[in-house]
């Protein structure tokens, strides 16, 4: 699985988030692209501790590692899976704006690849290393792949 701490696919991702253009067309599910991009912020906030999110009640807790391997293995992600409540975004974006702010996202969790240890995901509990940077990736994929990228 591909990880974006590494360096080739940091600067795979980087590529193809650069390919996007205002007007770049979903494959599948609600989101344009500027609404995609600000999507794609909240996991990477989260991982670099910028960003919290309310912890999950007993039963999605359970729901939540029922489904924890498949964060970040090599099997790709359904489309149209349902998001979570604090990661929608409803309202019109700009691309210009969310793109550039994505970007030093991704650069940003990059540089942090020699931070070994990260406080539990708020859902997931705790995630190795590995895990961290696989999950990063997957999230970034699934959404490029929904705009053919």
């Amino acid at each position: 699985m591909k990880s974006l701490f590494d360096s080739e696919t940091h600067t795979e991702i980087l590529n193809r988030i650069n390919k996007l253009s205002e007007s770049s067309q979903r494959e599948w599910g609600k989101m344009e692209v500027g609404q995609m991009l600000r999507h794609c912020q909240y996991p990477l906030k989260i991982a670099l501790g910028k960003h919290t999110i309310k912890k999950p009640n007993f039963f999605m807790r359970l729901l939540y590692k029922g489904f924890k391997k498949s964060m970040y293995n090599d099997k790709p992600w359904k489309h149209n899976l349902p998001t979570a409540p604090g990661f929608k975004v409803e309202d019109k974006r700009d691309f210009k704006v969310e793109k550039d702010k994505l970007v030093a996202l991704v650069n940003d969790f990059h540089e942090e690849r020699i931070k070994k240890d990260r406080d539990p995901h708020p859902a997931f509990g705790h995630l190795t290393y590995d895990q961290w940077g696989q999950l990063e990736y997957k999230h970034l994929d699934h959404h490029l792949r929904q705009f053919r990228i």
